[in-house]
């Protein structure tokens, strides 16, 4: 049946909304926990029975803040994929998390639950930066829930944002340093960006502060890499870093473009050559799975250049790159459908990529410009 499949469960609901955040998160009052709890495993049953007989390689509850899910409805949810699929011996199951102490309080509940990996929005080792990001904990909040987590579940991530305004190359060596010497297995190292929609969007058009310059930007990036390595932690992808076999399985799933199962408010999901997309407002959601059983609203088939497209444009994200003769079995698309050869070959020449045989990858100074690279070499 190929590489196992993965499961995102997406719970849309924060506390509050974080100024630079574009993900599909929600504030509401009140959450009615019992019914939340039915449509999901309805919107989970749907796709299982779509994908009859696959292996189980990952579950990730993402969001939104999932630590505000009720143990008991993630014990529901992981009971139901076990009886739905197989599980893999080594299934990663991962919990999103904010590190509040009122959430913190319950990883050894979420643990109970099962999962295993808990993956916890730090953000930030500044108080003045968290406040500037918006978050609702400081730093000693932060790391009390740093010690919690490793504490309930053997596999713990946290993220940072760095490249904040005013942050000089001094500051982020110092608290990347500070990161480092906790010993975790995984880091998420995003630079900031102002995205479409964001409270950030406004105020950098009003005026309020002016982003990174893409310069200083690229010198951080570098540091990163360089600091990461020296500590045992490499980069594995263009803002992940990991220890050997500490790599997340289920991003792995998304980035080497096997198959995933996605159910929750505007889920995305991928079976086979079929993409498929749910309500993406909580009620609308919430009102397709009571009228049809299921929250999609797309469901929508690829032609082979788009699968070709789509796995390029995230392989290449990864520093193992991409295997383009596997790519060009798997789509029935010969290589140069699939990659400009010219324009590899160019910027191969600059430096920026490198070709081995049919292996495809990005040198450290081309994953500081893939965005503007992969249109380059990508066939559409």
């Amino acid at each position: 049946m190929g590489a196992p499949l993965a499961l995102y469960i997406h719970w849309p609901f924060c506390v509050s909304k974080c100024p630079y955040c574009d993900f599909n998160s929600h504030v509401r009052e009140s959450v009615d926990q019992a019914a939340w709890r039915d449509a999901l495993l309805a919107d989970l049953a749907h796709e299982a029975a779509l994908t009859p007989g696959r292996v189980l390689g990952s579950i990730f509850f993402g969001g939104g803040t999932p630590s505000l899910m009720p143990p008991a409805t993630m014990a529901a949810l992981i009971d139901a994929a076990g009886k739905h699929w197989s599980f893999a011996p080594d299934i990663e199951i991962t919990m999103e998390a904010n590190p509040n102490s009122a959430e913190a309080a319950r990883f050894a509940d979420a643990a109970g639950a099962g999962i295993n990996r808990i993956s916890l929005g730090l953000q930030a080792l500044d108080d003045a930066a968290l406040r500037f990001l918006g978050r609702a904990h400081d730093v000693s909040e932060g790391l009390a829930a740093l010690d919690a987590a490793q504490a309930a579940v053997p596999r713990v991530s946290f993220d940072l944002i760095y490249t904040r305004p005013g942050q000089s190359e001094a500051d982020w060596e110092a608290e990347l340093a500070r990161a480092l010497a906790f010993g975790t297995e995984h880091l998420s190292l995003y630079q900031l960006t102002i995205e479409p929609g964001t409270r950030f969007a406004t105020d950098v058009r009003q005026g309020g502060f002016t982003p990174a310059d893409p310069d200083h930007g690229a010198t951080l990036y570098e540091l990163t890499q360089a600091m990461t390595a020296q500590a045992g932690i490499p980069a594995y992808e263009i803002s992940n870093n990991a220890r050997p076999g500490a790599q997340s399985r289920h991003n792995l799933a998304y980035w080497r473009y096997q198959d995933y199962v996605g159910v929750g408010p505007g889920a995305h999901g991928r079976r086979g050559a079929l993409a498929t997309v749910r309500h993406r407002k909580p009620e609308n959601w919430m009102d397709a799975v009571g009228r049809n059983g299921h929250g999609l609203q797309e469901e929508r088939a690829l032609d082979t250049a788009e699968q070709g497209a789509e796995a390029l444009m995230m392989g290449l994200r990864l520093t193992e790159g991409i295997d383009l003769a596997a790519l060009s079995r798997r789509t029935g698309l010969a290589i140069p459908l699939l990659i400009d050869e010219g324009a590899v070959a160019r910027l191969a020449g600059h430096g920026l990529l490198v070709r081995d045989g049919d292996r495809l990858r990005m040198t450290d100074a081309g994953m500081l410009l893939l965005d503007a690279i992969l249109p380059e070499i990508v066939i559409a």
